[in-house]
């Protein structure tokens, strides 16, 4: 096992994709190890076409590329700006108040950022913002994308840890909406400080046309939560019938999408569904790989000698977490600790709920924190903002991201309560 873990982080660090470096990894260690390696075809297919809530993930992903392609994304844009624009530094507080919006439907930081961020960020440099702040703002703001339902990454957490999906998606919501409080507290200090333009202040009708434009994008989230909430289908469902009103309103409401562009939509939907399953899949052989040498139960012993105090284990598992997200991708993170981390945190009292919410949310911080922030290179790349600059620029919002994140471990109620709500406690 010490091979695999070995050749795993030397791959990392000449900086081998994700995937890659957990395949080889762990058919090196097959092959020490004397195992057949039809084995490891076995275990990756088995991981993507075993489990019925992955299917999700592909619809969410196209739904939000339809979003991104279809004019939802400037209806969600014109909207926001005419909420918030006319405060002190009023493009950044539309940045995120859209990435709020358009969280509801897509389920992806990366979609957010790629999406909206180019757009978000031209209309900021227009408005003499520095480039930096406009693209660490655009960097921030996308981590609300998979705290918000729909979520990708609380389907595959759901999947890894037994949790009910449709009490992740719920139980996101405060902490998404705290997220884009505490960044909008950041970008009023720093444009106070800098002195940032404000818009002027819209009327009631300029405030009613671009309700009226962006209304049906707006109830996306709604109807997702309500028909979850209600039964009316389950989180996997819910994907189809969001691909679909995303559809709808694309080609057939707004009619901005031609037959071209679907093919478009599609293709890229393909080409992202599989670099997701790629990781899942040769990530499952590696923790296949672990469990088979018990790493998960001498991790957990491990983990309980430290501390039987809930909260201390959350603080240490969520340190370790945080650092582990500089270097490694959130995905494979997610993939190789849940199964080991859930049967302890269960048995040492942690609501798995609670924990779910905030270790997506850590996971999320990673995406703009160098060298792996998968954020900052998506921000950079649709922007043509240089890598350094936009690190750089992002580090004072880490603040508020860090204080969101110690607010949810020490008070769980701010996760738990709205699922126990509308569903009921556990």
């Amino acid at each position: 096992m010490g091979l695999m873990f070995g050749l795993w982080m030397l791959l990392l660090l000449l900086g081998m994709s994700v995937a890659l470096t957990l395949g080889v990894a762990s058919m090196v260690q097959l092959w020490a190890d004397g195992t057949p390696m039809v084995v490891m075809a076995q275990r990756m297919t088995k991981s993507i076409s075993d489990s019925f809530p992955l299917l999700a993930v592909p619809f969410f992903i196209f739904a939000g590329n339809l979003m991104n392609s279809g004019g939802v994304t400037e209806r969600i844009f014109t909207f926001a700006r005419v909420l918030v624009g006319h405060f002190r530094g009023g493009l950044g507080h539309v940045n995120v108040l859209a990435s709020v919006i358009f969280s509801g439907m897509s389920g992806s930081a990366l979609a957010d950022a790629g999406g909206l961020g180019n757009m978000e960020i031209k209309a900021m440099r227009s408005a003499g913002y520095d480039a930096g702040f406009s693209g660490a703002v655009t960097v921030a703001s996308c981590v609300i994308g998979p705290m918000i339902p729909p979520s990708i990454p609380m389907v595959l957490y759901g999947v890894l840890a037994d949790v009910s999906i449709g009490r992740l998606f719920l139980g996101g919501v405060v902490p998404g909406l705290l997220t884009a409080g505490a960044l909008m507290a950041m970008i009023a200090f720093i444009s106070k400080k800098r002195d940032y333009p404000r818009d002027p202040v819209p009327t009631l009708s300029e405030v009613g046309r671009a309700f009226k434009r962006a209304l049906l994008p707006i109830i996306t989230p709604g109807i997702i939560i309500a028909g979850i909430a209600f039964g009316f289908f389950s989180p996997t469902e819910a994907a189809v019938v969001a691909s679909l009103y995303a559809l709808v309103l694309s080609m057939g409401v707004y009619r901005e999408m031609t037959w071209r562009d679907l093919q478009r939509v599609v293709l890229e939907t393909v080409r992202m569904t599989a670099m997701v399953c790629l990781i899942v899949a040769t990530a499952s052989v590696f923790a296949w790989i672990l469990a088979a040498n018990q790493a998960p139960m001498r991790l957990a012993g491990w983990l309980l000698t430290l501390s039987k105090d809930p909260l201390v284990l959350l603080l240490v598992i969520n340190a370790a977490i945080l650092i582990a997200g500089f270097f490694i991708e959130g995905l494979a993170i997610m993939i190789l600790v849940v199964p080991a981390l859930a049967p302890t945190l269960m048995a040492a009292g942690i609501d798995p709920v609670h924990f779910g919410v905030v270790f997506i949310f850590n996971l999320m911080i990673g995406l703009m924190t160098p060298p792996m922030g998968v954020g900052l290179f998506v921000v950079s790349g649709v922007s043509g903002i240089r890598l350094e600059t936009l690190a750089r620029a992002s580090v004072p919002f880490l603040l508020p991201l860090a204080a969101v994140l110690l607010l949810l471990m020490f008070v769980p109620q701010l996760v738990t309560w709205l699922p126990d709500m509308v569903l009921g406690p556990q």
